[in-house]
């Protein structure tokens, strides 16, 4: 069996970053020797979460096209052309057999140098609404991973394999019961818990609905664990005060513990996030950020509301609607019940070795 080098690239955002992690190490798992090396996007989060994870990492000069303000666009052609002699560098010392792409704007380069070289690729899409840059490649691709059905409009269908997306493994197997997470967070053990989870830095409108209408959350017996990003945990913080019934932070370190305490979630609908909550079967109120590329969030959300497996508003109602929705669902046990057996049906366990097998499959094929 001929020895594989890998490349995988993209990240910007854990939705990419921690899916590429999990195949990596599910590569490594089938095959101890293949060798791994990510590229990414200097000053990005994978120049940090990817050693952690124990892989190497090569950083290129490279950035995403700002849709907010055009004017600082004006370097991008130079970035480009830079990335890619960086790019050939790289291959030059690396010689990979097969690229791995999982979106984000260093992932372009590096797959599209592999393509012109004649060198299997492969990409993963997270999300209901592919990427631009998924979108270019997809058509030269030896194989594109997908979460979902419908992604023909995106990509040829002789090149779709739906495997889910990759989630983390401390997330698929819990090692906490629900009593024992709760008291983690310094809560009952057996009061029902709502988790509200607005990513990295936060969700405004998410945090500002939880701030102004705290009392009648409360009210209903339910405790809470509020991640609220950094700009707004001192807010938080205060509304939260000195009330034993709600645990508050700008980040969720273990978020095993925190699904696994949580009877309700609260999120934005990225993919991870979506993927996540099928797994942990967790009744969701997804309120999807509107300005993501394409609003793919708002079709990740509605993935799961078209299958009764979840709830849905809107940004902009998230003041007035949101927890009223929380209401329903927390004095609704059958409605949770059902979401619950729904999300099963959802949930893939093992994107992770599925998309692994194909990338060695394909490439012990070839050699």
């Amino acid at each position: 069996m001929s020895k594989a080098k890998i490349i995988i690239a993209g990240g910007g955002t854990g939705g990419h970053i921690f899916p590429a992690v999990a195949v990596a190490k599910a590569i490594k798992t089938l095959q101890p020797d293949a060798d791994i090396l990510f590229v990414g996007a200097k000053g990005k989060m994978e120049m940090e979460k990817v050693p952690q994870a124990g892989f190497n990492i090569e950083g290129l000069d490279i950035a995403g096209f700002n849709r907010t303000h055009l004017w600082k666009n004006w370097s991008l052609p130079f970035k480009l052309i830079q990335s890619f002699w960086q790019v050939r560098s790289i291959f030059k010392r690396f010689q990979p057999t097969a690229a791995f792409g999982v979106g984000g704007y260093s992932s372009f380069p590096v797959l599209k140098l592999a393509q012109q070289k004649g060198i299997p690729t492969f990409l993963h899409e997270s999300n209901a609404f592919a990427g631009k840059a998924n979108q270019m490649l997809g058509k030269n691709a030896s194989k594109v991973f997908v979460a979902g059905a419908g992604m023909e409009k995106f990509f040829p269908a002789s090149k779709l394999m739906i495997t889910g997306n990759p989630v983390r493994k401390e997330i698929a197997a819990p090692q906490k019961d629900a009593a024992e997470a709760r008291q983690q967070f310094g809560l009952q053990p057996n009061v029902p818990v709502l988790l509200i989870i607005g990513g990295s830095l936060g969700a405004r409108s998410i945090n500002q609905a939880i701030q102004h209408n705290l009392p009648a959350l409360l009210q209903s017996g339910w405790q809470v664990i509020w991640q609220t990003g950094k700009l707004f945990e001192a807010e938080a913080k205060a509304a939260a005060a000195n009330n034993p019934q709600v645990w508050t932070s700008a980040f969720i370190e273990d978020m095993s513990a925190a699904y696994a305490a949580a009877d309700i979630v609260v999120s934005r609908a990225g993919a991870m996030s979506v993927a996540e909550l099928c797994i942990v079967a967790k009744p969701a109120v997804f309120v999807p950020f509107p300005f993501a590329a394409e609003d793919h969030q708002t079709a990740n959300a509605m993935q799961l509301v078209n299958a009764s497996a979840a709830a849905i508003v809107a940004d902009a109602d998230a003041k007035q609607k949101l927890v009223p929705s929380v209401l329903e669902l927390m004095h609704n046990e059958h409605t949770r019940n059902n979401m619950q057996q729904q999300l099963k049906q959802l949930a893939r366990l093992d994107a992770d070795t599925i998309i692994a097998k194909e990338i060695l499959n394909t490439i012990h094929a070839i050699a």
